[in-house]
């Protein structure tokens, strides 16, 4: 007989000495019947924990490293220069700020001798980062991510000195940017755009900047600018709390006398022609308060030192270092004044600098999600699975054809087999019958481990199989009682 126990079929046979002593019963016994069911369910209990603990360790390796993969911090390498400098110990200070938080991205700082020098790094693809001042030539598709500080222009000049270098009393005769033509101006700085700024100054506010000369001196060379009697006037570029600055002025009174501020009144419309430049004010007082240096508010030009990046580097990645930036500007406030000055570069897509689109988007409030900004592609990918599982089902399906066609064949020649049985006067054709009804469950069962038969057919196949058991079993009794000295074949 045929039973069905999650959607399997079970074949009991019967031994002639089981039909003997049960006669022409159509049951199995029961204790074999239970033997087999337990012995089936047994197998499956046991190897169900197994599987599903392997299946668990699978999903939980997949997850964690999964995991592992999304979580890992990045890395930005980031160049800052000269050694030493307020932007170098600022950009360390935000380095151990990052890693002591544990934020998904971090900063490891390349040192080198000032901006120039981390731009190259940044156009030779060797850095991420780069902290530059914003009037430097850059290379294509750099764009700024924060503004680190913004500087200021300082011009003022002061009595100028004998020729033995003693100081005389008399007062400067520059009152104004246009009475520098002719005279020679000291510039602190070694860059050359310092000398460039000073050059658009000078001609926005009318002067020929081929009749006025320039001579640039080191940071750690103003005693010697201020000393030097061909100096007519000075120039620095920095902060409005740099201490470069700050010294000049007052070696400059020290040496010299009381300096006086040289405002650069066209500062308006240089910003409106070099947009890299913006039109600024510094405030009284603002280099000393006794005595007020300067005694007025005067205007200037100032120019932004940027954090930069290529246009190339990831929107979300740029986006993340941009909120951990603004994020840990407050607590860094207080270990690094500087950190205070951090300010949103401009988002406007005419800017002169634009920004990077991850600052843009954090900055103006669009940052997009993972799954905003990639869900089309998550939804992509499951249609295409699912167009690929059906494809594959289809070709399955048809691969597995033949296999059909087989299957349903014997079960068209078991069918017609049941009529064959009642006219069968042979027990060893019966048993012939039985053997092939075998062979032929096997492949059904093959067919439907393969999934090239689906569960209604091995149903349908297994009602056929149970007609011709009763056929067989209905005409073996009849054998029996015409021919009892026959011996007693097995039956199913």
């Amino acid at each position: 007989m045929i039973f069905f126990r999650k959607n399997r079929a079970i074949l009991w046979m019967r031994t002639p000495s089981d039909h003997s002593q049960r006669g022409s019963s159509m049951s199995p016994p029961d204790g074999l019947s239970n033997t087999i069911d337990l012995s089936v369910r047994g197998r499956k209990k046991q190897s169900s924990p197994f599987l599903l603990l392997a299946v668990g360790l699978l999903v939980f390796a997949a997850i964690a490293g999964t995991s592992l993969v999304l979580l890992r911090p990045t890395t930005l390498r980031i160049a800052v220069g000269p050694p030493g400098s307020d932007d170098q110990n600022l950009i360390q200070a935000l380095a151990k700020s990052f890693a002591r938080d544990g934020s998904p991205v971090r900063l490891s700082v390349i040192t080198t001798p000032g901006p120039v020098d981390s731009i190259a790094l940044l156009a030779a693809s060797r850095t991420d980062l780069a902290v530059v001042r914003g009037d430097e030539e850059m290379p294509d598709g750099t764009e700024s991510v924060a503004i680190l500080r913004r500087n200021v222009v300082v011009l003022w000049t002061a009595s100028g000195l004998s020729p033995k270098g003693t100081r005389k009393e008399a007062k400067s005769k520059i009152k104004g940017i246009d009475d520098l033509a002719g005279h020679h101006v000291g510039v602190v700085g070694r860059t050359k755009v310092n000398v460039t700024l000073l050059r658009v100054i000078l001609k926005e506010s009318g002067v020929d900047p081929e009749k006025v000369a320039v001579t640039q001196f080191g940071t750690d060379q103003i005693a010697e600018m201020v000393r030097d009697p061909a100096i007519d006037a000075f120039m620095t570029v920095g902060p409005l709390d740099s201490k470069i600055t700050s010294d000049a002025i007052i070696s400059t009174a020290r040496v010299r006398s009381e300096p006086t501020f040289l405002p650069i009144d066209v500062s308006e419309a240089i910003a409106q022609r070099h947009p890299l430049y913006e039109s600024e004010e510094i405030p009284g007082s603002s280099f000393s308060s006794s005595p007020a240096r300067p005694d007025d508010t005067i205007e200037t030009i100032g120019i932004n030192h940027l954090i930069v990046a290529p246009k190339s580097l990831s929107d979300i990645t740029v986006g993340t270092f941009t909120r951990q930036l603004f994020a840990a500007r407050p607590l860094l406030a207080r270990e690094v004044p500087g950190a205070g000055k951090i300010g949103k570069p401009d988002t406007d897509k005419d800017a002169a600098l634009p920004a990077h689109p991850g600052a843009a988007a954090y900055i103006d409030g669009t940052e997009r999600t993972f799954m905003d900004k990639y869900s089309d592609y998550l939804w992509g990918a499951v249609l295409l699975l699912s167009v690929l599982g059906s494809a594959s089902a289809a070709a399955r399906h048809y691969f597995k054809r033949d296999e059909r066609k087989l299957n349903t064949l014997h079960r068209e020649k078991l069918l017609a087999a049941i009529s064959l049985v009642r006219k069968i006067d042979s027990v060893e054709e019966l048993d012939r019958l039985q053997y092939e009804a075998d062979d032929i469950l096997r492949e059904t069962l093959d067919c439907y481990d393969d999934g090239a038969i689906e569960e209604g057919d091995l149903a349908a196949y297994g009602l056929v199989l149970e007609q011709f058991h009763h056929a067989v079993v209905e005409r073996r009794t009849v054998l029996s009682q015409a021919a009892p000295d026959v011996p007693r074949m097995r039956a199913l």
